[in-house]
């Protein structure tokens, strides 16, 4: 399938890298048509090396071509991701000022709009008759999401994530229409969600330090669904390679020590505490104060490590002393199989170790799972012998299946 993949100006441009892939990784021939003002959140470039083509803002590049005839005319499909008020405002006009506006008026194909913007521009009137307008040439506009939008601000206006606009980019090519907008789920709204993330570094010296692979994508994925979802959250970060979303709280660890009180001081009167963190299971016995020399390069350096404490059990345990049923407590197990016994017989273990009542299970190792976008994961859950496996799919899926079997629990 030949897509032309419009992208107007703004910040929700990034979302449409990821589209991009979804196409081009199910074998579609993809070409970017930006604005200028997209080229300011997204760069050229990028484009560029994601589509395998040149990218143009303006008709007068490769004039002989006649791209902004040319473009249009030989698509299968024109999706407009994310579409500004400021672009639904010129096609319902039919304005062509640039090279993304003139394809859409040569285009023959199905074309489609994922409208971005904040919630105030969404609802005014003058882009709710655009948008009734582009509907009734036949246009597909595909409705927002709801969550949150640039700062602060959470409403009506979030671009759709990449997969769910594939999915309908697919629905309309095939004559079909997408699905409208799930209202929001907020059975969260009112509870205090405790999530750890990320890796923690235990030095060795004040250079170096044992860590792992977790780069926090998972755990920050669970804290940004909880959010949206209406919950009060805390996000308790160990190193991470992802950024903190907007409107949590963060107290920033490093070591396995330090995340385990202030998991424990967030914990208290919260409903649930979602341990996604990696916490190393050991450190250094001791620490040296000076960067550790090689006195001899042939001989090596031993070092002698102590365990460091079981956070969930220490939370369980704390919490069955008081008689309370709360927090509710999700451990997860990141596990490889070896010759004692395979991913689910370890994690199986682990889940009669530690009392949590809900274990999320994956199998990690190098170039799996830590650090990617996607991932597999088995649910446990306390009392049952059902194993619920999720997969593959993306971490902000994990998230929500995750949160749509907690939720339930806390009633």
């Amino acid at each position: 399938m030949r897509v032309v993949l419009g992208v107007s100006g703004g910040i929700a441009a990034y979302k449409a890298c990821s589209l991009l892939r979804l196409f081009t990784e199910h074998g579609h021939d993809v070409t970017v048509v930006p604005t200028a003002a997209a080229l300011e959140f997204v760069g050229a470039p990028t484009w560029a090396a994601l589509s395998g083509k040149p990218v143009s803002t303006e008709v007068w590049s490769s004039v002989h071509e006649v791209p902004h005839v040319r473009i249009g005319q030989s698509a299968d499909l024109v999706v407009v991701a994310p579409a500004t008020a400021d672009l639904l405002a010129k096609a319902a006009h039919g304005l062509a000022d640039d090279l993304l506006t003139n394809t859409l008026l040569t285009a023959r194909c199905p074309v489609a709009f994922a409208p971005a913007m904040h919630t105030e521009m969404w609802e005014h009137p003058a882009t709710q008759a655009n948008v009734a307008t582009l509907r009734s040439r036949g246009a597909h506009v595909i409705d927002p999401a709801v969550g949150r939008l640039t700062g602060k601000d959470t409403g009506s206006g979030r671009l759709p994530e990449p997969e769910v606009l594939y999915a309908a980019c697919l629905a309309i090519v095939e004559g079909g229409s997408p699905a409208p907008a799930a209202a929001p789920t907020r059975d969260l709204e009112g509870r205090r969600v405790v999530v750890s993330a990320g890796g923690t570094r235990e030095p060795l010296d004040p250079v170096r330090y044992l860590g792992n692979r977790s780069s926090g994508k998972q755990g920050v994925a669970i804290a940004r669904a909880a959010a949206e979802r209406g919950a009060k959250v805390t996000l308790v970060a160990a190193t991470m390679t992802v950024p903190v979303p907007e409107g949590i709280d963060v107290v920033a660890v490093e070591t396995t020590l330090e995340l385990q009180r202030a998991v424990e001081e967030a914990a208290d009167g919260a409903d649930v505490v979602v341990m996604a963190a990696a916490p190393a299971d050991f450190r250094p016995a001791s620490v040296s104060e000076s960067k550790i020399k090689k006195s001899d390069p042939d001989g090596g350096l031993t070092v002698e490590l102590v365990e460091n404490p079981d956070i969930v059990r220490a939370l369980v345990t704390a919490r069955d002393a008081r008689g309370s049923r709360e927090p509710l407590v999700v451990s997860f197990a990141a596990e490889t199989g070896d010759a004692q016994g395979s991913v689910m017989d370890h994690a199986r273990a682990k889940f009669a170790r530690k009392g949590s009542d809900l274990q999320v299970v994956n199998q990690v190792g190098t170039d799996l799972t830590f650090g990617k976008d996607e991932t597999t994961v088995h649910l446990m859950l306390r009392g049952s012998d059902e194993v619920t496996t999720v997969g593959p799919a993306s971490k902000d899926a994990v998230a929500d299946a995750l949160w749509d079997t907690i939720s339930p629990l806390l009633d």
